[in-house]
């Protein structure tokens, strides 16, 4: 599923190839049935106006302008957004297609239909309405150290609750205990304040790090879990052997040696 990177790297589409073009058109896609589109006045809002900035919250999305409307992406397991240009045809699975001036469009592709997009008036009520704790690359230590350590369920958990921390998956999460050595199912109020002091240092290089490189995973260094995330596989940092286990009803895989329980 798309993380926070993910998510920087389309946000960073929109903001490089989509800005300050006046919107002509915002059209469905084909199989739209059971995925959250704006209806047609929603649409309509859209119609004159342009993008003149991006924000990106955890893994939310937004396009919009200082006065509004602003669309609000969730890319769900497979979406992204795709800018191209005409004579260029829409890729395949777009779901919805925003036109610009001229021959520029945006498309969101979003096969496995289970992301969405909302036409909102502000991030910042759309966040707050939401429920979203602060981004993982705005939270200050201290405020990360506090939630992490008044949480009773697993570290892994508590890396991915949207309402304490934003931006977090499954696919992170693992980076970022692969990384600090710790278990999964490590109950998180039981690691200390120092500890979770290097784990704050490591999710924010963790995370920049991807964003840096465009969420292109064959960019990372070759010791980070990323390229043997797979049962069996050996560890690229020691000895041990990558295991798979059920951590909260979803799959986490960690180092058998170095991530051993404590």
């Amino acid at each position: 599923m798309p993380e926070l990177p993910e998510a920087q790297a389309n946000r960073r589409r929109i903001e490089d190839q989509c800005l300050n073009r006046t919107i002509t058109s915002v059209e469905l896609g084909d199989d739209v049935s059971y995925i959250e589109l704006p209806g047609d006045n929603e649409r309509q809002r859209l119609v004159g106006h342009r993008f003149t900035q991006t924000h990106r919250h955890g893994k939310l999305i937004f396009a919009g302008s200082k006065t509004g409307p602003w669309i609000c992406v969730h890319l769900g397991m497979t979406g992204k957004l795709l800018p191209f240009d005409v004579p260029d045809e829409a890729p395949d699975h777009t779901k919805l297609l925003i036109a610009f001036e001229g021959d520029r469009r945006l498309a969101f592709r979003c096969p496995r239909k289970l992301g969405w997009v909302r036409v909102i008036d502000s991030p910042e009520a759309e966040i707050a309405r939401i429920g979203f704790g602060p981004d993982a690359l705005d939270v200050s230590r201290e405020d990360f150290r506090k939630v992490m350590g008044r949480t009773r369920g697993t570290i892994k958990g508590a890396l991915m609750a949207q309402r304490k921390l934003a931006g977090i998956g499954n696919l992170w999460s693992d980076e970022i205990l692969f990384q600090t050595g710790w278990h999964p199912e490590t109950v998180a109020g039981d690691i200390g304040e120092d500890d979770l002091g290097t784990m704050f240092d490591t999710m924010r290089a963790v995370l920049a790090e991807v964003c840096g490189t465009g969420a292109v995973y064959s960019k990372l260094p070759k010791d980070w879990l990323i390229g043997d995330r797979k049962a069996g596989k050996s560890c690229p940092r020691c000895e041990g052997t990558i295991a798979k286990a059920k951590v909260g009803g979803r799959s986490a895989y960690y180092c058998d040696v170095h991530q051993a329980r404590r």
